[in-house]
Protein backbone atom coordinates (compact mmCIF):
# COMPACT_ATOMS: atom_id res chain seq x y z
CA UNK A 1 0.00 0.00 0.00
CA UNK A 2 2.05 3.35 -1.46
CA UNK A 3 1.32 6.53 -0.40
CA UNK A 4 2.41 9.88 -1.59
CA UNK A 5 3.58 12.42 1.15
CA UNK A 6 0.32 14.98 1.49
CA UNK A 7 -0.83 16.73 4.35
CA UNK A 8 -4.19 15.93 6.09
CA UNK A 9 -6.41 18.87 5.38
CA UNK A 10 -7.53 21.27 8.64
CA UNK A 11 -11.00 22.76 8.80
CA UNK A 12 -18.48 26.05 16.39
CA UNK A 13 -21.27 28.86 14.99
CA UNK A 14 -23.72 30.20 16.83
CA UNK A 15 -25.88 28.22 19.30
CA UNK A 16 -29.48 27.30 18.00
CA UNK A 17 -31.97 27.06 19.46
CA UNK A 18 -33.44 23.35 20.20
CA UNK A 19 -36.01 22.37 17.28
CA UNK A 20 -38.80 20.18 17.75
CA UNK A 21 -39.67 17.14 15.50
CA UNK A 22 -42.56 17.72 12.67
CA UNK A 23 -44.41 16.02 10.35
CA UNK A 24 -41.47 15.65 8.27
CA UNK A 25 -39.14 14.12 11.07
CA UNK A 26 -40.98 11.99 12.74
CA UNK A 27 -44.96 11.42 11.47
CA UNK A 28 -46.34 13.84 14.05
CA UNK A 29 -49.47 14.39 13.94
CA UNK A 30 -50.66 18.16 12.51
CA UNK A 31 -51.99 20.80 15.14
CA UNK A 32 -55.58 21.47 14.36
CA UNK A 33 -57.34 25.05 13.87
CA UNK A 34 -56.73 26.56 17.31
CA UNK A 35 -54.33 24.15 18.92
CA UNK A 36 -50.83 24.55 19.78
CA UNK A 37 -48.12 22.20 19.45
CA UNK A 38 -48.06 21.71 23.56
CA UNK A 39 -51.81 20.64 23.88
CA UNK A 40 -51.40 17.54 21.12
CA UNK A 41 -52.08 14.71 23.06
CA UNK A 42 -49.19 11.84 22.89
CA UNK A 43 -49.60 10.10 19.23
CA UNK A 44 -51.16 6.02 19.95
CA UNK A 45 -49.98 3.41 17.03
CA UNK A 46 -53.11 4.00 15.22
CA UNK A 47 -51.40 7.68 14.06
CA UNK A 48 -48.67 5.37 12.28
CA UNK A 49 -50.08 1.61 11.17
CA UNK A 50 -53.95 1.37 10.55
CA UNK A 51 -53.76 -2.18 10.76
CA UNK A 52 -52.71 -1.38 14.53
CA UNK A 53 -56.41 0.02 15.25
CA UNK A 54 -57.27 -3.81 15.83
CA UNK A 55 -54.75 -4.82 18.43
CA UNK A 56 -56.78 -3.06 20.98
CA UNK A 57 -59.22 -5.71 20.99
CA UNK A 58 -58.82 -7.14 24.44
CA UNK A 59 -58.72 -11.05 23.13
CA UNK A 60 -55.44 -10.36 21.86
CA UNK A 61 -53.21 -12.84 22.17
CA UNK A 62 -50.70 -13.68 24.58
CA UNK A 63 -48.23 -14.04 21.49
CA UNK A 64 -48.77 -10.99 20.08
CA UNK A 65 -48.09 -9.22 23.40
CA UNK A 66 -44.93 -11.07 23.91
CA UNK A 67 -43.69 -10.18 20.38
CA UNK A 68 -44.51 -6.54 20.85
CA UNK A 69 -42.82 -6.42 23.93
CA UNK A 70 -39.59 -8.39 22.42
CA UNK A 71 -39.63 -5.74 19.61
CA UNK A 72 -39.83 -2.68 21.94
CA UNK A 73 -36.94 -4.63 23.76
CA UNK A 74 -34.78 -4.99 20.09
CA UNK A 75 -35.86 -1.35 19.11
CA UNK A 76 -34.18 0.09 22.42
CA UNK A 77 -31.29 -2.16 21.92
CA UNK A 78 -30.81 -0.87 18.11
CA UNK A 79 -32.31 2.90 18.10
CA UNK A 80 -32.09 4.01 21.84
CA UNK A 81 -28.96 5.92 21.47
CA UNK A 82 -30.49 7.63 17.82
CA UNK A 83 -33.77 8.34 19.90
CA UNK A 84 -31.69 10.05 22.80
CA UNK A 85 -29.00 12.23 20.28
CA UNK A 86 -32.79 13.33 18.84
CA UNK A 87 -34.07 14.20 22.28
CA UNK A 88 -31.32 16.32 23.70
CA UNK A 89 -31.67 18.32 20.15
CA UNK A 90 -35.33 19.04 20.88
CA UNK A 91 -35.29 19.30 24.85
CA UNK A 92 -32.04 21.05 24.98
CA UNK A 93 -30.58 19.13 28.12
CA UNK A 94 -29.08 15.85 28.44
CA UNK A 95 -30.97 14.90 32.05
CA UNK A 96 -34.24 16.06 30.31
CA UNK A 97 -33.18 13.87 27.15
CA UNK A 98 -32.25 10.81 29.25
CA UNK A 99 -35.73 11.23 31.22
CA UNK A 100 -37.73 11.33 28.72
CA UNK A 101 -36.03 8.38 26.51
CA UNK A 102 -37.11 6.29 29.70
CA UNK A 103 -40.47 7.74 29.48
CA UNK A 104 -41.03 6.60 26.16
CA UNK A 105 -39.67 3.12 25.86
CA UNK A 106 -41.81 2.70 28.95
CA UNK A 107 -45.13 4.12 27.51
CA UNK A 108 -43.63 1.28 24.34
CA UNK A 109 -43.21 -1.28 27.13
CA UNK A 110 -47.39 -0.70 27.69
CA UNK A 111 -48.81 0.44 24.85
CA UNK A 112 -47.25 -1.66 22.24
CA UNK A 113 -48.04 -4.76 23.23
CA UNK A 114 -52.04 -3.36 23.44
CA UNK A 115 -52.22 -1.56 20.49
CA UNK A 116 -49.46 -2.72 18.11
CA UNK A 117 -46.14 -1.69 17.10
CA UNK A 118 -46.23 1.34 15.14
CA UNK A 119 -45.28 1.23 11.54
CA UNK A 120 -41.82 3.78 12.40
CA UNK A 121 -41.36 2.89 15.95
CA UNK A 122 -38.42 5.43 16.35
CA UNK A 123 -40.68 8.47 14.85
CA UNK A 124 -43.24 7.10 17.81
CA UNK A 125 -40.85 6.82 20.85
CA UNK A 126 -39.33 10.51 19.49
CA UNK A 127 -42.35 11.57 19.60
CA UNK A 128 -43.48 10.14 22.91
CA UNK A 129 -40.32 11.31 24.52
CA UNK A 130 -41.21 14.72 23.90
CA UNK A 131 -44.57 15.15 24.93
CA UNK A 132 -43.83 13.36 28.16
CA UNK A 133 -41.15 16.02 28.56
CA UNK A 134 -43.66 18.90 28.03
CA UNK A 135 -46.11 16.75 30.15
CA UNK A 136 -43.46 16.77 33.11
CA UNK A 137 -42.68 20.42 32.46
CA UNK A 138 -46.33 20.71 32.86
CA UNK A 139 -46.24 19.12 35.98
CA UNK A 140 -43.67 21.14 37.93
CA UNK A 141 -45.49 24.27 36.94
CA UNK A 142 -47.51 24.43 40.57
CA UNK A 143 -43.89 25.12 41.94
CA UNK A 144 -42.46 27.47 39.45
CA UNK A 145 -43.63 30.56 38.22
CA UNK A 146 -46.12 30.02 34.77
CA UNK A 147 -44.20 32.53 32.52
CA UNK A 148 -40.57 29.81 32.81
CA UNK A 149 -42.73 26.96 32.36
CA UNK A 150 -44.42 28.60 29.57
CA UNK A 151 -40.78 29.67 27.82
CA UNK A 152 -39.39 26.10 28.64
CA UNK A 153 -42.03 24.53 26.75
CA UNK A 154 -41.97 26.91 23.99
CA UNK A 155 -38.34 26.08 23.91
CA UNK A 156 -39.35 22.30 22.83
CA UNK A 157 -42.33 23.23 20.91
CA UNK A 158 -41.26 25.67 18.35
CA UNK A 159 -39.66 24.54 15.16
CA UNK A 160 -35.86 26.57 14.89
CA UNK A 161 -35.61 28.80 11.57
CA UNK A 162 -34.13 27.72 8.18
CA UNK A 163 -30.72 26.50 9.04
CA UNK A 164 -27.22 26.92 6.46
CA UNK A 165 -28.50 24.20 3.70
CA UNK A 166 -24.35 22.65 3.66
CA UNK A 167 -24.60 21.95 7.92
CA UNK A 168 -24.66 18.13 8.88
CA UNK A 169 -28.35 16.97 9.75
CA UNK A 170 -27.75 14.36 11.42
CA UNK A 171 -28.75 14.22 15.22
CA UNK A 172 -25.76 11.28 16.18
CA UNK A 173 -23.48 13.09 14.69
CA UNK A 174 -24.16 16.50 16.63
CA UNK A 175 -24.19 13.92 20.08
CA UNK A 176 -20.43 12.86 19.06
CA UNK A 177 -19.20 16.80 18.41
CA UNK A 178 -21.03 17.98 21.34
CA UNK A 179 -19.68 15.37 23.62
CA UNK A 180 -16.21 15.92 22.17
CA UNK A 181 -16.42 19.92 22.58
CA UNK A 182 -13.07 21.03 23.20
CA UNK A 183 -14.09 23.32 26.40
CA UNK A 184 -14.20 19.78 27.95
CA UNK A 185 -11.51 18.04 29.63
CA UNK A 186 -10.01 15.01 27.42
CA UNK A 187 -11.27 12.71 30.47
CA UNK A 188 -14.50 14.30 29.79
CA UNK A 189 -15.06 13.73 26.76
CA UNK A 190 -13.63 10.32 26.32
CA UNK A 191 -16.55 9.53 29.99
CA UNK A 192 -19.26 11.21 27.90
CA UNK A 193 -18.99 9.50 24.67
CA UNK A 194 -18.80 6.39 25.99
CA UNK A 195 -22.33 6.99 27.94
CA UNK A 196 -24.29 9.11 25.75
CA UNK A 197 -23.35 8.21 22.29
CA UNK A 198 -22.94 4.22 22.98
CA UNK A 199 -24.82 3.78 25.76
CA UNK A 200 -22.55 2.04 28.37
CA UNK A 201 -23.47 2.34 31.81
CA UNK A 202 -21.66 4.40 34.30
CA UNK A 203 -20.21 1.30 35.88
CA UNK A 204 -19.47 -0.35 32.70
CA UNK A 205 -17.34 2.58 32.19
CA UNK A 206 -15.83 2.71 35.49
CA UNK A 207 -14.88 -1.11 34.92
CA UNK A 208 -13.11 -0.34 31.76
CA UNK A 209 -10.96 2.24 33.11
CA UNK A 210 -10.55 0.57 36.37
CA UNK A 211 -12.20 3.78 38.24
CA UNK A 212 -15.34 4.00 40.90
CA UNK A 213 -18.26 4.34 39.62
CA UNK A 214 -19.00 7.40 42.15
CA UNK A 215 -15.90 9.39 40.55
CA UNK A 216 -17.36 8.25 36.95
CA UNK A 217 -20.46 9.17 37.84
CA UNK A 218 -18.83 12.91 39.11
CA UNK A 219 -17.70 13.16 35.89
CA UNK A 220 -20.40 12.62 33.56
CA UNK A 221 -22.36 15.23 35.72
CA UNK A 222 -19.87 17.87 35.14
CA UNK A 223 -19.19 17.93 31.54
CA UNK A 224 -22.94 17.95 31.37
CA UNK A 225 -23.10 20.71 33.51
CA UNK A 226 -20.32 22.46 31.65
CA UNK A 227 -22.37 22.03 28.34
CA UNK A 228 -25.62 23.41 30.27
CA UNK A 229 -23.31 26.37 31.86
CA UNK A 230 -21.17 27.42 29.19
CA UNK A 231 -24.34 26.86 26.21
CA UNK A 232 -21.97 24.94 24.15
CA UNK A 233 -24.52 24.38 21.31
CA UNK A 234 -25.31 21.03 19.80
CA UNK A 235 -24.64 21.05 16.50
CA UNK A 236 -22.08 20.41 14.05
CA UNK A 237 -19.42 22.83 13.23
CA UNK A 238 -19.37 24.95 10.32
CA UNK A 239 -17.40 23.69 7.46
CA UNK A 240 -14.73 26.06 7.84
CA UNK A 241 -13.76 24.80 11.52
CA UNK A 242 -14.96 21.36 10.39
CA UNK A 243 -11.43 19.56 10.58
CA UNK A 244 -10.28 21.19 13.85
CA UNK A 245 -13.07 20.05 15.77
CA UNK A 246 -13.00 16.61 13.59
CA UNK A 247 -9.36 16.01 15.10
CA UNK A 248 -11.08 15.93 18.65
CA UNK A 249 -13.56 13.32 17.87
CA UNK A 250 -11.53 10.99 16.16
CA UNK A 251 -8.67 11.16 19.36
CA UNK A 252 -11.65 10.13 21.54
CA UNK A 253 -12.35 7.71 19.65
CA UNK A 254 -8.92 6.30 19.09
CA UNK A 255 -8.44 6.97 22.85
CA UNK A 256 -10.97 4.64 23.78
CA UNK A 257 -9.87 1.96 21.09
CA UNK A 258 -6.71 1.85 22.35
CA UNK A 259 -7.57 0.75 25.80
CA UNK A 260 -9.88 -1.23 24.17
CA UNK A 261 -6.69 -2.99 22.35
CA UNK A 262 -4.04 -2.82 24.18
CA UNK A 263 -5.21 -1.66 27.87
CA UNK A 264 -3.36 0.59 30.46
CA UNK A 265 -3.48 -1.81 33.48
CA UNK A 266 -5.06 -4.26 35.01
CA UNK A 267 -5.17 -8.42 34.25
CA UNK A 268 -6.48 -8.44 30.70
CA UNK A 269 -4.38 -7.45 27.71
CA UNK A 270 -7.47 -6.68 25.97
CA UNK A 271 -10.93 -4.87 26.71
CA UNK A 272 -13.50 -5.98 23.71
CA UNK A 273 -16.09 -3.98 24.81
CA UNK A 274 -13.95 -0.37 24.55
CA UNK A 275 -12.77 -1.57 21.04
CA UNK A 276 -15.82 -2.39 19.67
CA UNK A 277 -17.53 0.81 20.67
CA UNK A 278 -14.75 3.05 19.35
CA UNK A 279 -15.12 0.83 16.20
CA UNK A 280 -19.30 1.07 16.00
CA UNK A 281 -18.65 5.02 16.74
CA UNK A 282 -16.18 4.88 13.82
CA UNK A 283 -18.21 3.25 11.56
CA UNK A 284 -21.37 5.80 12.20
CA UNK A 285 -18.77 8.54 11.67
CA UNK A 286 -17.62 7.49 8.15
CA UNK A 287 -21.72 6.99 7.28
CA UNK A 288 -22.44 10.37 8.48
CA UNK A 289 -18.92 12.57 7.45
CA UNK A 290 -17.00 10.63 5.23
CA UNK A 291 -13.90 12.67 5.76
CA UNK A 292 -10.64 10.82 4.95
CA UNK A 293 -9.11 11.00 8.12
CA UNK A 294 -12.12 9.51 9.76
CA UNK A 295 -12.30 6.78 6.86
CA UNK A 296 -8.26 6.18 7.54
CA UNK A 297 -9.00 5.69 11.46
CA UNK A 298 -11.87 3.10 10.95
CA UNK A 299 -9.45 1.20 8.60
CA UNK A 300 -6.83 1.33 11.47
CA UNK A 301 -8.87 0.16 14.01
CA UNK A 302 -10.17 -2.70 12.06
CA UNK A 303 -6.97 -3.52 10.80
CA UNK A 304 -5.38 -3.77 14.66
CA UNK A 305 -8.62 -5.31 15.56
CA UNK A 306 -7.64 -8.20 13.26
CA UNK A 307 -5.25 -9.61 14.83
CA UNK A 308 -6.93 -9.97 18.29
CA UNK A 309 -7.23 -13.96 18.35
CA UNK A 310 -4.02 -14.19 17.89
CA UNK A 311 -2.39 -11.42 20.07
CA UNK A 312 -2.67 -13.13 23.21
CA UNK A 313 -2.35 -17.70 24.43
CA UNK A 314 -5.54 -19.41 25.90
CA UNK A 315 -3.75 -18.10 29.22
CA UNK A 316 -3.93 -14.79 28.37
CA UNK A 317 0.21 -14.24 27.88
CA UNK A 318 1.19 -11.81 25.34
CA UNK A 319 2.30 -13.01 22.10
CA UNK A 320 4.64 -10.71 19.28
CA UNK A 321 3.41 -9.89 16.17
CA UNK A 322 6.38 -11.82 14.59
CA UNK A 323 5.31 -14.98 16.27
CA UNK A 324 1.45 -14.25 16.22
CA UNK A 325 -0.43 -17.51 14.16
CA UNK A 326 -1.39 -15.58 11.03
CA UNK A 327 -4.24 -18.03 9.91
CA UNK A 328 -5.98 -16.53 13.41
CA UNK A 329 -6.49 -13.14 12.03
CA UNK A 330 -9.45 -11.78 10.80
CA UNK A 331 -9.34 -12.08 7.32
CA UNK A 332 -13.09 -9.46 6.67
CA UNK A 333 -11.65 -6.91 8.70
CA UNK A 334 -8.50 -6.78 6.67
CA UNK A 335 -9.88 -6.88 3.76
CA UNK A 336 -12.29 -3.93 4.72
CA UNK A 337 -9.55 -2.03 6.32
CA UNK A 338 -7.46 -2.45 3.19
CA UNK A 339 -10.31 -0.95 1.37
CA UNK A 340 -10.57 1.94 3.55
CA UNK A 341 -7.10 2.63 3.30
CA UNK A 342 -7.01 2.62 -0.56
CA UNK A 343 -9.74 5.18 -0.31
CA UNK A 344 -8.24 7.28 2.11
CA UNK A 345 -5.37 7.41 0.15
CA UNK A 346 -6.78 8.09 -3.06
CA UNK A 347 -8.28 11.42 -1.75
CA UNK A 348 -4.86 12.78 -1.67
CA UNK A 349 -6.34 14.87 1.79
CA UNK A 350 -4.88 12.19 3.86
CA UNK A 351 -3.32 12.43 7.36
CA UNK A 352 -1.99 10.45 10.08
CA UNK A 353 -4.74 8.01 10.84
CA UNK A 354 -4.63 6.93 6.85
CA UNK A 355 -0.73 6.57 6.89
CA UNK A 356 -0.98 4.43 10.20
CA UNK A 357 -3.34 2.41 8.39
CA UNK A 358 -1.45 2.05 5.51
CA UNK A 359 1.55 1.05 7.92
CA UNK A 360 -0.99 -1.56 9.41
CA UNK A 361 -2.36 -3.00 5.91
CA UNK A 362 1.64 -3.78 5.02
CA UNK A 363 1.86 -6.09 7.71
CA UNK A 364 -1.67 -7.58 7.35
CA UNK A 365 -1.05 -8.21 3.68
CA UNK A 366 2.80 -9.65 4.54
CA UNK A 367 2.03 -13.52 4.45
CA UNK A 368 3.90 -14.47 7.22
CA UNK A 369 6.78 -12.20 9.43
CA UNK A 370 9.74 -12.74 7.48
CA UNK A 371 8.13 -11.66 4.26
CA UNK A 372 7.31 -7.52 5.71
CA UNK A 373 8.40 -5.06 3.65
CA UNK A 374 10.39 -2.90 5.92
CA UNK A 375 11.47 -0.52 3.87
CA UNK A 376 8.26 0.37 2.77
CA UNK A 377 6.86 0.60 6.29
CA UNK A 378 9.89 2.94 6.92
CA UNK A 379 8.67 5.04 3.82
CA UNK A 380 5.34 5.52 5.38
CA UNK A 381 6.84 6.35 9.07
CA UNK A 382 9.01 8.92 6.64
CA UNK A 383 6.03 10.85 5.62
CA UNK A 384 4.10 10.33 9.23
CA UNK A 385 6.46 11.90 10.85
CA UNK A 386 6.35 15.15 8.17
CA UNK A 387 2.26 15.34 8.65
CA UNK A 388 2.62 14.75 12.52
CA UNK A 389 6.13 14.43 14.23
CA UNK A 390 6.37 12.57 17.54
CA UNK A 391 9.01 10.93 19.63
CA UNK A 392 6.59 8.21 19.61
CA UNK A 393 6.38 8.12 16.09
CA UNK A 394 9.86 8.36 16.10
CA UNK A 395 10.14 5.14 18.25
CA UNK A 396 8.09 3.42 15.59
CA UNK A 397 10.38 4.03 13.05
CA UNK A 398 13.49 2.82 14.86
CA UNK A 399 11.85 -0.63 15.81
CA UNK A 400 11.13 -0.33 11.83
CA UNK A 401 14.38 0.77 10.67
CA UNK A 402 16.10 -2.24 12.83
CA UNK A 403 13.91 -4.87 11.36
CA UNK A 404 15.13 -3.54 7.90
CA UNK A 405 18.76 -2.48 8.40
CA UNK A 406 19.87 -4.27 11.80
CA UNK A 407 19.30 -3.92 15.39
CA UNK A 408 22.48 -1.34 15.65
CA UNK A 409 20.81 1.01 13.61
CA UNK A 410 17.62 0.76 15.51
CA UNK A 411 19.19 0.90 18.73
CA UNK A 412 21.29 4.09 17.60
CA UNK A 413 17.85 5.66 16.71
CA UNK A 414 16.25 4.91 19.96
CA UNK A 415 19.23 6.05 22.42
CA UNK A 416 18.93 9.73 20.57
CA UNK A 417 15.53 9.60 21.21
CA UNK A 418 16.03 9.16 25.22
CA UNK A 419 19.10 11.33 25.25
CA UNK A 420 16.74 14.25 24.12
CA UNK A 421 14.80 13.09 27.65
CA UNK A 422 11.89 12.10 25.75
CA UNK A 423 9.97 9.10 26.04
CA UNK A 424 12.17 8.87 29.25
CA UNK A 425 8.88 7.63 31.21
CA UNK A 426 7.29 5.58 27.98
CA UNK A 427 7.28 1.82 28.90
CA UNK A 428 7.74 0.72 25.21
CA UNK A 429 10.72 2.44 24.44
CA UNK A 430 12.49 1.00 27.51
CA UNK A 431 11.42 -2.27 25.95
CA UNK A 432 11.73 -1.85 22.58
CA UNK A 433 15.29 -0.94 23.59
CA UNK A 434 16.02 -4.18 25.57
CA UNK A 435 14.76 -6.30 22.71
CA UNK A 436 17.36 -4.42 19.75
CA UNK A 437 19.89 -5.15 22.80
CA UNK A 438 19.34 -8.48 23.89
CA UNK A 439 19.27 -9.38 20.05
CA UNK A 440 22.99 -7.41 19.53
CA UNK A 441 24.04 -10.31 22.93
CA UNK A 442 24.48 -6.47 25.48
CA UNK A 443 22.86 -8.54 28.22
CA UNK A 444 23.50 -5.80 30.79
CA UNK A 445 21.99 -3.31 29.10
CA UNK A 446 19.38 -5.55 27.93
CA UNK A 447 18.51 -6.09 31.59
CA UNK A 448 18.49 -2.58 32.70
CA UNK A 449 16.14 -1.67 30.05
CA UNK A 450 13.80 -4.64 30.54
CA UNK A 451 13.63 -3.75 34.50
CA UNK A 452 12.94 0.28 33.35
CA UNK A 453 10.24 -1.39 31.52
CA UNK A 454 8.85 -3.62 34.00
CA UNK A 455 9.11 -0.88 36.75
CA UNK A 456 6.71 1.28 34.42
CA UNK A 457 4.18 -1.09 33.42
CA UNK A 458 0.54 -1.55 35.27
CA UNK A 459 -0.71 -4.10 32.59
CA UNK A 460 -0.36 -7.86 34.08
CA UNK A 461 0.20 -9.72 30.99
CA UNK A 462 3.16 -7.44 29.99
CA UNK A 463 4.60 -7.65 33.31
CA UNK A 464 4.49 -11.51 32.66
CA UNK A 465 6.11 -10.65 29.02
CA UNK A 466 9.25 -8.48 30.47
CA UNK A 467 9.85 -11.09 33.70
CA UNK A 468 9.73 -13.94 31.37
CA UNK A 469 12.20 -11.78 29.23
CA UNK A 470 14.48 -11.08 32.50
CA UNK A 471 14.11 -14.82 33.24
CA UNK A 472 16.13 -15.74 29.99
CA UNK A 473 19.14 -13.28 30.45
CA UNK A 474 19.10 -14.63 33.59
Amino acid sequence: MRASAAGADRSPSPAEPPRTVGADDIGDRPATPGQSAMDRSPPTSSDFDPVARAAGDPRVSAERDAQARETAEAVFRAESRRVFATLVRLLGDFDLAEDALADAFRAALEQWPRDGVPANPRAWLVSAGRFKAIDGIRRRARFVALDDVADEVEAIADESPARDPDAIEDDRLRLIFTCCHPALSPDAQVALTLREVCGLTTEEIARAFLSGAPTLAQRIVRAKAKIRDARIPYQVPAPAELSERLESVLRVIYLVFNEGYSASSGASLTRIDLSSEAIRVGRLLVELLPEPEAIGLLALMLLQESRRAARASPEGDLILLDEQDRSLWNRDQIAAGTALVKRALASRRFGPYALQAAIAAVHAEAPSAAATDWGEIVGLYDLLLGADPSPVIELNRAVAVAMRDGPAAGLALIDAILARGDLHDYRLAHAARADLCRRLGETAQARASYERALALTRQEPEQRFLERRLSELA
